[in-house]
């Protein structure tokens, strides 16, 4: 499990829970699961990306849980859930058992929620998306900053021409198995170049960091690899919710290219919105406008009943 060194104060200090459960998957893996809001109000899903946890959903979980029912859960191996003890713990085939085994656990039988997904956790998402414990409880999706095949080759981290070259030299960056150590000024400028925007501001790099850099770097290693081999395209296809797109113009792990490509192969998009200036961590660099729109999916898409 990884170090809990996450901020503790201001806008992306994550909020205490109104409980936490865990969530046993398929495989007998064990999950961190958070509920935060008010029982019976319009339940919104979140699932976090490669070496992030439920920290990284601060600002969202701050903001909807007044009115909403928010369950955010660690990916396994992140944050305080178990990291997978055996090789084929590592697939986006556990992601999906792990999403389903957690909505199982946290809605009612029917019950729809909003789920989200950013980077890995939207990749979740798709990979799920066609099985029927996924589709019993999704009214809506949004995909956050996230692609579904050729993340090494179309990654612009390492600043040169797309080619055989860049793809080696990215492959051995990502996939790399050294300590990340400490949150240094150095770590921190690292890690905005390759994660975040050119604007953003120093206590949204310092929430960032802190939250990569607690991740366990045997779980980092183990999913770069399930990343490098991503192969989703088809299963966007039965992603068949009402789904909706934000990616950042400046990111440069998933650049937008992969944004426009499953907006166009989604089966029923609401549209793909381009955050100008925003590198890939959407949720903390631009949470107006990720809360916004996840607000905008619950009010549609969820009918509550009375007495609920």
């Amino acid at each position: 499990m990884s170090r809990l060194t996450h901020v503790t104060s201001g806008p992306y200090a994550p909020p205490v829970a109104a409980r936490e459960v865990t969530v046993v998957s398929a495989d007998g893996a064990r999950l961190h699961v958070e509920v935060h809001g008010p029982e019976g109000a319009p339940a919104v899903v979140l699932s976090h990306g490669w070496t992030c946890s439920t920290a990284f959903w601060a600002a969202q979980i701050r903001d909807l849980c007044t009115d909403h029912r928010v369950i955010a859960y660690d990916q396994r191996g992140h944050g305080r859930s178990a990291a997978p003890v055996a090789a084929d713990g590592y697939s986006t085939r556990a992601l999906a058992d792990d999403l389903e085994a957690v909505l199982a656990a946290t809605l009612a039988p029917g019950e729809k929620a909003v789920l989200v997904g950013h980077s890995m956790g939207g990749m979740t998402l798709m990979a799920a998306g066609g099985r029927a414990g996924v589709r019993e409880h999704a009214a809506a999706v949004l995909l956050c900053s996230t692609g579904s095949s050729e993340l090494v080759a179309e990654a612009r981290v390492v600043p040169l021409r797309a080619g055989r070259t860049r793809t080696r030299i990215t492959r051995s960056v990502l996939g790399s198995r050294a300590p990340l150590g400490p949150v240094t000024p150095l770590a921190r400028r690292v890690l905005k170049y390759a994660t975040m925007g050119p604007g953003s501001a120093p206590e949204k790099v310092e929430a960032c960091a802190r939250i990569v850099h607690a991740c366990p770097r045997g779980v980092r290693y183990g999913w770069s690899h399930v990343l490098d081999g991503l192969q989703l395209d088809v299963e966007v296809g039965g992603l068949k919710a009402p789904t909706a797109v934000i990616a950042g113009t400046a990111d440069r792990l998933t650049p937008v290219v992969h944004a426009r490509r499953i907006a166009a192969a989604l089966p029923e998009c609401l549209g793909l919105t381009e955050l100008a200036g925003i590198g890939h961590m959407t949720p903390i660099e631009a949470p107006e406008a990720v809360t916004g729109r996840i607000r905008a999916l619950a009010g549609t898409y969820i009918q509550v009943k009375e007495g609920a």
